[in-house]
């Protein structure tokens, strides 16, 4: 089998917040460098911002990834355009990926920098939440990616290939309105009450509220899933590993898996020997690599 042959094959490799075990996550030079990678598709998760820009963050707060402080949707986008995104990673910055000043995306820009990849490739679009906005995210996004020129009916941009994503369930069923199933990707993981706490600083009873939240998410999400309502499933590799028959069910079903967050060896073969379709991956060159190598 030559490389051409091996790559149609083969699970397509979508940049997990661009190349983000390089460059810092959602920045200019980590999507930059997936696109050099040869990732076939880049993830990213969007908020709001107060003037109702949709941003490219995975956190509700900005302390974890930059200097600032608080929550994105309590700043506008130029409050935003004043912080450094990218010296908390350590990475320094080629020259022809751009100044430290011009690191943080907003979606409009990612898209610009997809378009000039020269070859087709994907975007998959996660909608965050719980989010202050509520299903507004879901219809500021639409809007923007309609202003870009994206077509509803085949959920192509130029060259780009745009599916959404999210763990709401609600969030999945306001997208299946007007956008395609096949576009649409119902996030499901377990549900770690203990992570939920540390990771948001909760109490007991708060961590423990919102744990049962989550959990009802997950349940109706797999019953999306079941039911065949979206074409994507996009399970963490954690669940694939924990769930191999409910996994196989959903393979046999047609459903097409985007699993995340693929970054081990293991992890790769596994998915190849489930005939996963897509990987997202915080190392799309490496990952790229051992896929494209012989058996």
């Amino acid at each position: 089998m030559n490389t051409e042959e091996s790559a149609a094959a083969r699970p397509l490799v979508y940049a997990h917040r661009g190349a983000s075990g390089a460059f810092a996550e959602h920045t200019r030079a980590a999507y930059l460098q997936a696109i050099a990678d040869g990732a076939d598709g880049v993830e990213c998760d969007i908020h709001l911002t107060r003037d109702q820009h949709a941003v490219l963050l995975h956190d509700a707060n900005l302390d974890r990834t930059s200097d600032g402080t608080g929550p994105v949707a309590d700043h506008t986008l130029a409050e935003l355009r004043l912080l450094d995104f990218c010296s908390w990673k350590g990475a320094r910055i080629p020259e022809e990926y751009g100044a430290r000043s011009e690191q943080f995306l907003t979606l409009p820009e990612l898209l610009d920098i997809l378009r000039l990849a020269g070859r087709e490739i994907g975007l998959a679009i996660e909608l965050k939440h719980p989010s202050p906005y509520q299903l507004k995210l879901e219809d500021r996004v639409l809007a923007v990616l309609e202003s870009e020129g994206w077509d509803r009916a085949t959920s192509m941009l130029d060259n780009i290939r745009v599916s959404f994503m999210s763990f709401s369930p609600d969030s999945v069923k306001h997208l299946l309105q007007s956008v395609p199933a096949a576009a649409i990707c119902q996030l499901v993981d377990d549900v770690n009450v203990e992570e939920i706490r540390e990771e948001l600083g909760l109490g007991a009873i708060t961590g423990g509220a919102l744990a049962n939240v989550m959990k009802a998410a997950q349940t109706e999400g797999e019953r999306i899933l079941d039911d065949c309502e979206v074409g994507l499933a996009g399970p963490g590799i954690g669940y694939v590993r924990g769930h191999s028959r409910t996994v196989r069910r959903w393979l046999e079903s047609g459903r097409r898996f985007r699993v995340w967050t693929v970054d081990s060896a293991d992890d790769v073969d596994l998915c190849r020997e489930l005939g996963i379709h897509e990987i997202t991956t915080n190392r799309p060159a490496e990952v790229r690599a051992q896929l494209l190598a012989p058996l």
